[in-house]
């Protein structure tokens, strides 16, 4: 069969694929709160009757426990009920698998279920023919999803995929640092942040930790100041359209150089990765740098790098990114994502129903209990969440009327790597925040 021209270009341009650097399309809509109906039955675990054998692959990157081991008892669980059913899992490591699914996709050997983050990246493949479109099938259920989790799978209104966790970033803080500093309120918006970092400044401590090796850690404060400054609909506009001329983007890096100039962050942050060895988290587990900009994995990684008794434990607080005076964004509104899955092409339509039962209330609740850092995005599971760090984030998320995808998602990957290498030259003092605008217009093709 000859391809046509369209899929053909579709298909090279998958296979350059290149994930965004967060593990969390189509631009997010504002996420709702849990409805106050209780949500519909969870797929029936009553054995069914005799069908036709049917096997399901399966590709996930949950590769340690606890995750890996509650995956595996729910696929058990869904084929004990249905017997005809086998559940082919392909367990990958996160950067392995990102390789390995873009080879299967040149193959267009596309497997029946695999992780996405949504994106850019679920529009390439679902421009090219390799997803599935869903919105038929779970159009009983889908209420039962966060909505605006949902949205971030979709691809001009309809749904390629299914969340089953979103994560929110915001600021990070050493509960100590800020009582030794006098500091008694967090601040409610940009202004007062900056005024925050100054009292730390001038009692001799290091406000703030970034990890400039790694630039999408530098791009969440570019792009949030953008969801602050041009609100909603000038960020549905610029990653629908790629036209990021509006004016609000170079505000947004003026608010940023604001802070940049203040020299706020840890000696050698511009060479610091995020985790490991000098790194952000490590800097920041050492009382060097009070303040991080990052999403709900910080606590864990800010406590595996201490590397000494000093972990943060419960000494971390969290507050989300301030307002900014006239703005034309909602002051709650955020910058996020998280981890789906998507449907193969060809994938039988068992796959939906074992993805139903993935994202069950049942399953959610299981996540959330085991505090892992998955932020299930199953209405009314948030209860479930204990641990009080990921329980800030839940609440931030709640009140959050619209999330932003991690622009280096929701864009292409290669129009969001160059936003992060962008947004990076102003910290380096080598950008302007007109250049930065420049050069993200120059990827984009405008």
């Amino acid at each position: 069969m000859t391809m046509s021209r369209r899929r053909i270009a579709a298909l090279a341009a998958t296979a350059m694929f290149v994930f965004g650097a967060c593990s969390g399309g189509a631009t997010s809509t504002p996420p709702t709160t849990a409805p106050t109906t209780s949500p519909t039955a969870a797929p029936s675990t009553e054995p069914s009757q005799a069908a036709e054998p049917v096997t399901i692959t399966w590709y996930h990157i949950q590769n340690s426990d606890p995750g890996l081991s509650l995956w595996k008892a729910l696929a058990d669980e869904y084929t004990a009920a249905h017997p005809n059913v086998t559940i082919d899992i392909q367990v990958n490591e996160n950067e392995a698998f990102k390789t390995k699914l873009t080879t299967l996709l040149q193959q267009g050997d596309v497997p029946d279920l695999f992780q996405t983050w949504g994106g850019g990246g679920l529009r390439q493949q679902v421009e090219a023919g390799l997803v599935k479109d869903i919105t038929a099938d779970i159009a009983a259920w889908k209420d039962e999803i966060n909505a605006g989790a949902l949205s971030m799978y979709e691809v001009d209104g309809k749904n390629y995929g299914m969340p089953f966790d979103l994560g929110l970033v915001g600021f990070w803080y050493n509960t100590k640092t800020f009582e030794d500093a006098g500091i008694t309120t967090l601040p409610a918006t940009w202004d007062e942040f900056l005024a925050t970092v100054q009292t730390l400044k001038d009692k001799g401590i290091t406000p703030i930790a970034l990890a400039g090796k790694d630039t999408w850690t530098g791009a969440f404060y570019w792009a949030y100041l953008a969801v602050r400054e041009c609100g909603q609909v000038g960020m549905d506009k610029a990653v629908t359209t790629g036209d990021w001329s509006d004016p609000c983007f170079i505000k947004a890096g003026e608010q940023f150089k604001k802070l940049i100039d203040m020299e706020p962050f840890q000696e050698g942050f511009l060479a610091a990765p995020w985790d490991g060895a000098g790194s952000s988290a490590a800097a920041q587990a050492t009382y060097n740098g009070a303040i991080q900009l990052m999403g709900q994995w910080l606590p864990g990684t800010v406590n595996a790098n201490s590397g000494d008794s000093r972990a943060m434990g419960e000494g971390l607080g969290w507050f989300p990114f301030p307002a900014v005076d006239g703005g034309a964004g909602d002051p709650f509104d955020g910058l996020g994502g998280g981890n789906g899955f998507a449907v193969g092409k060809d994938a039988p339509p068992e796959t939906v129903d074992f993805l139903h039962y993935l994202v069950s209330l049942d399953a959610a609740n299981r996540w959330g209990a085991l505090n892992s850092g998955v932020l299930p995005t199953t209405n009314g599971s948030e209860a479930s969440t204990t641990d009080p760090m990921l329980s800030l984030v839940l609440d931030g998320r709640a009140k959050a009327k619209f999330v932003q995808l991690y622009l280096d998602q929701a864009t292409t990957p290669e129009l969001g790597g160059a936003i992060n290498e962008a947004v990076a030259t102003l910290y380096a003092g080598t950008g302007t925040p007109e250049s930065v605008v420049q050069a993200i217009q120059a990827a984009a093709g405008q």
